[in-house]
């Protein structure tokens, strides 16, 4: 009778202690984005089933914050954008891990060059997420250049990558980033404006979440937090290693356009800069909390 009693208290025990492990999974959202590659490399290492978080890739900026806000991530990877976005309906929201600064990462695309785009007498498309950092790119960029008659056209990247200069009847302006770019400049479209000299923008990545989201999975986005900088030191020391890991998930990229695309965006998740820390703090972007 007392070995009976023992093994199914040790049966209970097993099934509480797996009920509270499925209880305390992690969900983490993450839209396809250079920056977010070593939550990639982390996952595909299965360092991350190891700390019971699961990543959930998505194809755009905006599905990424409609996913969150639909309670089916408890933390998600975007720019201080989608965090105004969403700040004043969620109080406790803040960022706790930064990623990267945008560098040229964050590109506008054309069929025309900017001269043609003033002197144009149609109208301008505008392909862009209309609910992400695409708005304040694009705004920047139109008042910037003095641009008129825009006609405003809401897509995520993944259908927006399927657009071809030779299908354009209009003068077109795409707002894009790395890897999307890639794709549209193979359908014929050019370069006219990035994050890197010609947009003085800051845009900045990172994991954003609730305090109490935070207090109960403490431990884990601490965890998070050193395979994030692990990924980066491997990435700095093996490039083609971590690029052959994460492949899947950065579309038809090459490893040349690898390594071209690391250059347009600068790594933050360590040493940040107190002039970095006085930009963030002018956009609303608070580095107080960060782990």
């Amino acid at each position: 009778m007392i070995k009976k009693s023992i093994l199914f208290l040790s049966i209970l025990l097993f099934l509480t202690s797996c009920s509270k492990d499925s209880d305390e999974r992690l969900k983490i959202s993450a839209s396809t984005w250079i920056g977010y590659t070593p939550l990639f490399y982390a996952k595909e290492k299965g360092w991350l089933k190891e700390l019971n978080i699961k990543l959930i890739n998505v194809s755009s900026l905006s599905e990424n914050l409609y996913l969150y806000k639909a309670g089916n991530s408890d933390a998600y990877t975007g720019t201080q954008y989608e965090y105004n976005e969403l700040k004043n309906q969620i109080p406790s929201l803040k960022p706790i891990i930064l990623f990267d600064r945008s560098d040229g990462g964050d590109i506008i695309l054309s069929n025309k060059t900017i001269q043609e785009l003033q002197n144009t007498d149609k109208p301008i498309n505008a392909y862009l997420e209309i609910d992400s950092i695409n708005s304040a790119l694009l705004k920047y960029f139109i008042n910037k250049h003095n641009l008129k008659n825009i006609n405003y056209i809401n897509r995520d990247q993944a259908k927006i990558t399927s657009l071809k200069k030779k299908d354009m009847l209009n003068p077109t302006i795409i707002v894009t980033y790395v890897p999307y770019n890639y794709t549209l400049e193979k359908n014929g479209f050019q370069e006219i404006a990035s994050t890197d000299d010609s947009l003085d923008l800051i845009v900045l990545d990172a994991l954003f979440t609730t305090n109490e989201v935070l207090d109960k999975h403490q431990h884990q986005f601490k965890e998070l937090k050193k395979l994030i900088d692990k990924s980066v030191v491997i990435l700095h020391n093996h490039p083609q290693e971590f690029y052959k890991t994460i492949k899947p998930y950065m579309l038809d990229m090459s490893y040349s356009q690898f390594l071209l695309a690391l250059k347009g965006i600068l790594w933050i998740n360590k040493d940040v800069s107190s002039e970095l820390k006085e930009r963030m703090n002018d956009i609303g972007f608070s580095s107080r909390g960060l782990l």
